[in-house]
């Protein structure tokens, strides 16, 4: 092993009944440096982490650790971390409900009583050491998700850890939280810490990171330093092939087709979680709400599908007054809604990606006319094959399956139902730069066949490819509607801001 090398990974291999995960795949972490991995869903990024910390067992191949001679097995998370290999997961894992230094020292004991003021001590010293902005004493459940991210890490650290992965970590912070949590990450390169970062912003890649490992499809393309490769090569790299440019998106971006009605209106819409709002939509019309967190973006669209008490407004469907009160309603009417949280409210993970796909049609029809095993596995492969979801089989649980490929099965689920009109709700968050992509032509190809189409997304950039009309909330109001050449980045972050009307 190469002096300044804290980990190499070398020819791993990994497979699942029917599916290839890894194929030969090299890695190396250097001491003291940030390594992004980099790849699309299903690329194989999670499987090589997981064979890294002992959650799946390699077929083939050799992991070696600094300071330990020959190869080692890595059987289990806790062999891992003795090996001085830590992760944090995207989903905090400790304890809310307890202190900070709680969760900092507990189950790194076994002594049945604690000298709890030693620990405190010690925690104290750790937090203020690496500039973590929290208490020992304080409950965990008080702090920012950042700050809970940042304990997390801390713990990692104090087990004297020479790898550690984070593995989506920013996913839910706000831009101060972020670069709050970048300051620690370079805080412990310093100190020799050899940094597995798995992320999907690319400019945070760029911001915080010295190397780039790109995996495609189980195998590794290639390892690269962030100055030799430029963020349109990297993008190109991870998809495997040229990715549209933004101008030539725009060029193909939907605009209503011509017509005397709205596919959808409401006036006066509430919910037990919006305020009363007006909005309408035309057919084969890509609009969109933004604004930033907690505006009111992800409630006026739930009010719209019923997915939250509606507690006011009228509603016409095609020109008709109809009663939406509850998603069934929404449903029976032609409208479709992807959720906001994939995990709570999209997927059931216990089932197929066959009864995933075919759920929303089936409570249309009702459950006491199912579908046959045949007709429901040919429909299914058919969505497999149209929208190119990588899976093993339709009987695949879809908990098994990466984020991207999970969201292609919920929007399989609406587009089986041949909505008039459909609700994305950030459809794209968390999912590789290329899955993105492919959503965001799916969208303009199914306005132009003439479905209308509602989109959401936390990246302004995303939205003006897309949508052609932006309807802009702060505090929860309306405060402002886009449209033609007002959509500019600039234009939107004003009205934001509260700039002008």
């Amino acid at each position: 092993m190469q002096e300044d090398t804290v980990l190499t990974m070398r020819g791993i291999c990994k497979s699942f009944p029917g599916v290839r995960a890894l194929a030969n795949v090299d890695f190396t972490l250097r001491r003291g440096t940030i390594h992004a991995l980099m790849g699309e869903n299903g690329a194989g990024k999670s499987t090589l982490i997981k064979v890294l910390t002992g959650v799946y067992p390699m077929d083939e191949g050799e992991i070696r650790i600094d300071g330990i001679d020959g190869t080692i097995n890595i059987r289990s998370p806790q062999e891992a971390q003795n090996y001085g290999i830590s992760t944090v997961y995207q989903e905090i894992t400790l304890c809310p409900n307890l202190t900070v230094a709680e969760n900092m020292f507990i189950g790194r004991t076994q002594k049945k009583s604690v000298d709890w003021k030693t620990m405190e001590k010690r925690a104290g010293e750790l937090l203020e050491n690496l500039g973590i902005p929290a208490r020992p004493k304080q409950q965990l459940g008080s702090c920012s998700l950042a700050v809970q991210q940042m304990v997390a890490i801390a713990r990692a650290v104090d087990t004297d850890c020479k790898v550690l992965i984070l593995d989506e970590p920013t996913s839910s912070l706000d831009d101060n939280e972020v670069s709050m949590l970048f300051g620690l990450m370079r805080e412990l390169k310093t100190r020799g810490v050899g940094i597995i970062f798995v992320t999907h912003f690319l400019e945070q890649v760029y911001e915080v990171s010295d190397y780039i490992t790109v995996l495609r499809n189980g195998e590794l393309v290639g390892e690269f330093t962030v100055k030799d490769l430029p963020q349109v090569q990297l993008v190109a790299t991870m998809i495997g092939r040229d990715l549209d440019s933004l101008s030539s998106m725009k060029k193909g971006k939907a605009s209503a087709l011509p017509t005397d009605s709205s596919v959808y209106e409401a006036e006066g819409l509430s919910s037990t979680e919006s305020r009363p709002f007006d909005f309408h939509i035309a057919k084969g019309e890509v609009n969109g709400f933004t604004g930033l967190l907690g505006s009111g973006r992800s409630e006026s669209v739930r009010a719209i599908f019923g997915a939250d008490p509606v507690t006011g407004g009228k509603v016409k469907m095609n020109g008709k007054n109809v009663k939406i009160s509850k998603p069934l309603d929404a449903m029976k009417h032609g409208i479709g809604y992807l959720p906001e949280d994939r995990k709570r409210d999209g997927i059931i993970a216990d089932l197929s990606v066959r009864e995933n796909i075919i759920l929303a049609l089936q409570v249309i029809k009702g459950m006491t006319h199912p579908f046959s095993r045949a007709k429901a596995e040919a429909i299914a492969d058919e969505y497999i094959r149209t929208l190119a979801i990588k899976t093993a089989s339709s009987d695949t649980p879809i908990k098994s399956l990466s984020g991207g490929n999970q969201q292609k099965v919920i929007l399989a689920r609406w587009l089986l139902t041949h909505p008039q009109y459909l609700i994305l709700d950030e459809p794209t968050r968390g999912i590789d730069v290329g899955t993105k992509t492919e959503i965001q032509k799916l969208v303009l190809q199914l306005a132009e066949e003439g479905m209308s189409i509602t989109f959401i997304s936390s990246e302004i950039e995303e939205m003006l490819r897309t949508c052609s009309r932006l309807i802009v909330m702060r505090d929860r109001n309306i405060v402002g509607e886009l449209k033609d050449e007002e959509l500019t980045q600039e234009r939107v972050m004003h009205t934001i801001a509260g700039g002008g009307e």
